[in-house]
């Protein structure tokens, strides 16, 4: 059984964003634990990032249903 094109890349793409969210979430829970401010600059510009990944994430939507039987 083949997939098609699209749906691995939906796939990869859906994976490599979800990375890069936890990665970034990672960074954000390290620095608020080592930092002595509530809000830094780096903080907020680290929310940001998760927002728009998590943003770039929804608009993908859901998997495209393969063509092949």
């Amino acid at each position: 059984m083949g997939v098609e094109r699209a749906v691995t890349r939906w796939y990869v793409q859906r994976q490599i964003l979800l990375n890069g969210i936890a990665e970034l979430e990672a960074k954000l829970q390290l620095l608020s634990e080592n930092a002595q401010q509530p809000e830094s600059e780096e903080s907020a510009s680290l929310k940001r990032q998760v927002a728009e990944a998590l943003e770039k994430l929804r608009l993908m939507g859901s998997c495209p249903k393969p063509m092949m039987g």
